[in-house]
């Protein structure tokens, strides 16, 4: 069983920074992408940033220069570093991977419950 947990949203003034943290658990042999979702009212659900498992990063053109994906694998972990933020940048961040529970097993997309960014004076 494997279950995604973000955590580190919250409300933050404008030009503020916040870190989310996507924690994977369970039996994980290894991932080959994961990513940042966000969705704000009234909006379509948007890519933020991913990352695969070679280290290569991609950006919505938004928060290019503002947002950074990182992860642990040790720790099973994705980041979202987010500084600069902006009242648009409110939405449900969500985080989802495409996770291997053994070298063998066909890859499965599993997702976070999101966590609530607010941006806001």
């Amino acid at each position: 069983q494997v279950q995604l947990v973000e955590s580190g949203g919250g409300l933050v003034q404008p030009g503020g920074s916040l870190r989310l943290s996507c924690a994977a658990s369970g039996s994980i042999f290894g991932d080959d992408f994961m990513a940042w979702y966000r969705q704000a009212p009234g909006k379509q659900r948007e890519l933020v940033a991913s990352i695969t498992s070679g280290g290569n990063t991609n950006y919505a053109d938004s928060v290019k220069g503002r947002f950074a994906i990182s992860r642990d694998s040790a720790k099973n972990t994705m980041y979202l570093e987010m500084s600069s933020l902006n009242p648009d940048d409110t939405a449900v961040y969500r985080c989802s991977a495409v996770l291997r529970i053994s070298s063998r097993s066909v890859p499965r997309t599993y997702w976070g419950q999101g966590t609530q960014v607010t941006v806001s004076s």
